[in-house]
């Protein structure tokens, strides 16, 4: 997520960290550099004048010359900025209103409205503990209708059915009703989309938000449009009183434009960030992580959050339990471990959130090959259950069936082989004294010492 403009403000910055002082020559230096970045990033030309100034304006000033450390301190100044571009700090939905709250989905056909709802509804049941409904008001599409009705199946909320021969604002007052009637908490309206802005389509989103009077009243737009998200997204606001933004696939976006324009162009703050195509990939969005993840910083908040919400414990505990006894960290445990961290959303998404690695990340697509962890997956799930715990019983036979069961070269199945072995010792070194600092050793030796990764 946004790693050209982390690739970017990281060099620039790690230039004027080194400096002893900070002159008006360097700082107008750095200040160009980020100038750029920003514009590559594709965020709107009044948004990086109103950056860079302030950038500026506080540089040269006292807050710098009395630094101890004014390169840092100018770091420092560039991340308030970016927290200060994207809203200062996370907005969360105003849904303390009576029973039911809606919240009403706004914005262009493509940008993932329906998705989002569901992911919304599920995000409400499970972190807010509310009881959510879905329902379409998309009349032009019977299968979108269709879609939320599969989602709220998926995430496990109620639907209010609607057909293509009712009217919007019909299908949205019957659905509230209906949600009082079943002491509902939240209703969420997914209304219809267009190509682009039109006339008939503001009027229909007004007569809706006329009828409904929302709580909350989300624009849904596309991050990889850049700046013309947030242009598009003034557009409605200027039409509609949006409460916020919700930016869809965030993580394919390698530029930022769209999260640093939004909230400077509408005013609104950007509350969700979309970043997958799963029904738990969405995020509320922290300007202060987001901003610390573009300058390379890492977000350890959002990985331990993460962690504690993906991550099975019970598997953990049994793993810690096991080892500690002497047993051994067999081809199961490792299966386990790979089924973890693909929930946690692969290795890259690992490491563009740890503090220094925030421009390895499109180092390490090109040397990390994720589906690695898939072919793994499927070379011990064509072991039998004797080999998964002894692996040392592996012969050329038996190594054989297992590359024709799996798809896969007998030297994919002796590199797994090899990290088992060296993760085994690792496993070992965490229970002994001093465990983190081996552990992270052991991690260094298995990745090849230089920070290559396994499989290449």
């Amino acid at each position: 997520m946004f790693e050209n403009l982390t690739e970017r403000l990281s060099q620039t910055l790690r230039h004027i960290t080194g400096q002893a002082r900070l002159t008006e020559e360097n700082v107008q230096e750095a200040t160009r550099e980020v100038r750029m970045a920003l514009l590559e990033a594709d965020v709107a030309l009044p948004v990086v004048k109103d950056f860079v100034a302030a950038v500026k304006e506080r540089a040269v000033g006292q807050e710098v010359s009395k630094s101890l450390s004014p390169g840092q301190q100018f770091v420092k100044i560039v991340k308030d900025e970016l927290e200060r571009v994207m809203g200062g700090a996370n907005e969360k939905l105003a849904l303390n209103v009576k029973p039911p709250a809606v919240i009403l989905m706004a914005g262009l056909q493509g940008a993932g409205k329906t998705t989002s709802s569901g992911k919304l509804a599920r995000y409400l049941k499970e972190k807010e503990k509310k009881k959510v409904l879905l329902v379409s008001a998309d009349v032009y599409r019977p299968a979108a209708i269709k879609q939320l009705e599969t989602l709220a199946a998926e995430v496990g909320v109620d639907f209010f059915p609607s057909s293509t021969d009712q009217k919007p604002v019909d299908i949205a007052t019957a659905a509230v009703a209906h949600a009082r009637i079943k002491f509902i908490d939240v209703v969420i309206v997914d209304t219809a989309g267009r190509l682009h802005i039109d006339a008939d389509m503001m009027t229909e989103i007004r007569e809706l938000h006329a009828a409904l009077s929302p709580a909350e009243t989300l624009f849904v737009v596309d991050a990889m449009t850049g700046q013309d998200a947030a242009n598009t997204a003034k557009a409605f606001n200027d039409a509609l009183p949006l409460t916020g933004v919700v930016l869809t696939k965030a993580d394919a976006d390698a530029r930022g434009g769209a999260a640093l324009s939004v909230r400077h162009i509408t005013g609104k703050p950007i509350k969700f960030l979309g970043v997958g195509e799963r029904t738990t990939a969405l995020d509320p969005f922290h300007p202060d992580r987001i901003a610390s993840r573009i300058l390379g910083m890492g977000d350890i908040l959002s990985l331990i959050e993460e962690a504690e919400q993906k991550l099975d414990k019970e598997k953990a505990a049994k793993l810690a339990k096991k080892i500690k006894k002497g047993k051994g960290f067999d081809l199961e445990d490792l299966r386990d471990q790979f089924q973890q961290m693909r929930n946690m959303g692969g290795v890259t998404s690992m490491l563009d959130k740890l503090p220094g690695l925030g421009n390895i990340p499109q180092l390490a697509q090109a040397q990390i090959d994720n589906k690695m962890f898939v072919r793994m997956e499927a070379i011990i799930s064509s072991m039998t259950p004797a080999e998964r715990r002894n692996p040392d019983i592996l012969n050329g036979s038996r190594k054989r069936r297992i590359c024709q069961g799996s798809g896969t070269e007998l030297q994919d199945l002796n590199r797994l082989l090899k990290q088992h072995k060296q993760m085994q010792k690792m496993m070992k070194k965490m229970t002994s004294k001093g465990g983190m600092a081996n552990m992270m050793r052991g991690l260094g030796g298995m990745m090849g010492g230089r920070g290559g990764f396994p499989g290449r």
